[in-house]
């Protein structure tokens, strides 16, 4: 039946003054029909609104300012002066006893009052415990005279693409409003939202206002935390990303017990593992966080991993990206244990790893280089006896190519991506013959690095 025929005869049954809702069963074979609203009713206290205001110290009073400020003549006058702003959002009570409430950083950002809405009605005061602009989170706390509900945690890293999920929040200010829908992907980065990426995407009806509202499992436990939206004018299409639960958890637990993020740090640079890059070091898997460059002295160089390693999985939890891996040790404190799954010479491995701290070299992501890699170095064949075989960097023009791709005087090139090379000719060659991708592999002060050209 065509909708526009449903339509119409709901219309005339409305007419004729039957009572349609009486009609419809709220049965079947003496079984109620399922409802969520006993869950609705049981999680709904530990979901708060948010109203901020303040006044944006950069934001300038219209777009004349803005050009004044830019001229070589600009008086103090026409410099960007503070403007009152207010905001909508929305949080989630995790610790009852505390007052704790979690919401994204970016709803209480330059706020000077902050102002927690409960379902009931009541409205508090809140201060910032502590705020980390990278995972987009902060964490508030407001006192109360009655007692408040808080959410339970789920653990993330169990969720499955197609569980269902339900979000509460406070879309366009309306109030307290659910929606439901499922996992739609996990792991999702690479949308240039905040440094720290690995959202589950929903298809629940996420809009503005929602975030730092919880998307929930049918247990009524959180999975997420609602933080951004793909749509026009902040309006739902069925795209939305939430920060999982237990990134959420560990950041909370820092923010409350120091005000702030001791994030651990690893000491690894690299990137994703592509097809192209499976394909040329000849690996046996599609996904994870293939090591260009290890830290000395860092966290991984000390637990034993080296460049080309390929990590699989942290504590138990495969990593499908750089940017999951990156995520998932930027929320961990500095000290703490974490298992690594690492491809290494072929052969699985797990490693153990105890996170450096602050003043350590972090994981950082290398983008691809230009083609072109002998412009500006002067290279040389190696010679008889030499200790590691390989074509010798000896010299490399400042702000060259080669300059600029990475390669400094002292390195020695022993293969391209895993054929070993001792002469500039065998050099050529197989950067010709590599089709997929080219990646120089280098010892520098006795420890391999790699530099992907392409």
């Amino acid at each position: 039946m065509s909708g526009f025929i449903q339509t119409l005869l709901f219309s005339i049954l409305l007419l004729i003054n039957i009572n349609v809702s009486a009609a419809l069963p709220t049965a079947i074979d003496g079984n109620n029909l399922p409802s969520l609203a006993p869950l609705i009713k049981k999680v709904s206290p530990a979901v708060v609104d948010i109203t901020v205001s303040g006044g944006n110290k950069t934001s300038p009073q219209d777009s004349k300012d803005l050009l004044d400020f830019f001229r070589p003549n600009a008086s103090a006058q026409s410099k960007p002066r503070p403007q009152p702003f207010s905001g909508l959002g929305s949080g989630v009570i995790i610790n009852a006893q505390k007052g704790f409430i979690i919401t994204n950083y970016h709803v209480i950002e330059h706020a000077d009052k902050i102002i927690i809405t409960l379902i009931s009605g009541r409205q508090h005061e809140a201060t910032v415990v502590g705020q980390d602009p990278q995972s987009d989170v902060a964490l508030l706390q407001i006192k109360s005279k009655t007692p408040l509900v808080a959410i339970t945690f789920a653990d993330s890293d169990k969720l499955q693409v197609g569980d269902f999920t339900i979000a509460i929040g406070n879309p366009f200010g309306l109030g307290q409003t659910v929606t439901s829908g499922i996992v739609s992907a996990l792991g999702r980065s690479g949308l240039n939202l905040q440094n720290l990426e690995n959202y589950i995407q929903t298809d629940a009806a996420i809009n503005s206002g929602n975030s730092g509202g919880a998307l929930l499992n049918l247990k009524g436990e959180l999975i997420g935390i609602n933080t951004a939206i793909l749509g026009p004018n902040g309006g739902n299409i069925g795209i939305a990303f939430a920060i999982p639960a237990n990134m959420v958890k560990n950041l909370a637990q820092q923010l409350s017990e120091f005000g702030e993020i001791r994030r651990g740090i690893l000491g690894i640079k690299g990137g994703e593992v592509t097809p192209e890059l499976a394909k040329s070091f000849e690996l046996d898997i599609n996904h994870g966080a293939f090591i260009y460059q290890v830290t000395p002295n860092s966290a991984a160089d000390k637990a034993g991993l080296k460049a080309g390693d390929v990590i699989t999985s942290v504590n138990g939890t495969n990593i499908r990206s750089f940017a999951a891996l990156r995520a998932k040790i930027g929320t961990l404190s500095a000290g703490k244990k974490v298992i690594l799954n690492v491809m290494q010479d072929d052969q699985e491995k797990t490693i153990t790893v105890i996170l450096g701290g602050k003043g350590s070299t972090s994981l950082t992501t290398t983008t691809k280089s230009p083609t072109i890699i002998f412009e500006g170095a002067i290279l040389k064949d190696a010679e008889k006896g030499q200790l590691i075989p390989g074509i010798n960097v000896a010299q490399v023009e400042r702000n060259s190519d080669a300059d600029r791709l990475g390669i400094v005087k002292g390195d020695v090139i022993i293969a391209v991506n895993r054929t070993k090379v001792t002469n500039q000719q065998q050099l050529i060659a197989e950067l010709k013959k590599a089709k997929n991708m080219r990646a120089l592999n280098i010892m520098r002060n006795n420890r391999p690095i790699y530099i992907i050209l392409d």
